[in-house]
């Protein structure tokens, strides 16, 4: 799979008293393009649930190496690393005109919504698998 790409805006409420991007605004970012990729994948959230499935954060590294402004225009990428029957390793970056702002390692495990963990479905895994 090529890597994905979804823009993303920079409002007041990313902000902090400093004018640059709360850090933890990040995470929202790196969220929607995680949630894009499967939305354009044809995977919705919605449907995943009704299936009993959802997918939770397991462990994340970032790097923040430049500061993002308010009206800044961002792209997020995102590119599978690993696809498991379980779990995904997602490698993430924010840019600002090309230029690498934050970068980050996502490991997304699926889990029952009763709990526990769950199997990816096989179609999904197949769509998801680097270089498919």
């Amino acid at each position: 799979m090529s890597t994905h790409r979804v823009p993303v805006r920079i409002y007041y409420e990313d902000t902090d008293f400093s004018g640059n991007v709360y850090h933890a605004a990040y995470l929202k970012f790196f969220e929607r393009g995680r949630t894009e990729l499967l939305r354009d994948l044809g995977v919705h959230h919605a449907e995943l649930a009704e299936q009993g499935l959802a997918f939770a954060v397991r462990q994340m590294e970032i790097a923040f190496l430049a500061a993002a402004r308010i009206d800044d225009l961002l792209t997020v990428t995102t590119e599978v690393a690993e696809a498991g029957g379980v779990r995904l390793v997602l490698d993430q970056t924010i840019l600002r005109d090309d230029k690498v702002t934050t970068s980050a390692r996502v490991t997304v495990v699926a889990i029952k919504m009763s709990g526990g963990p769950a199997r990816l479905p096989a179609n999904l895994r197949a769509r998801l698998k680097p270089g498919a």
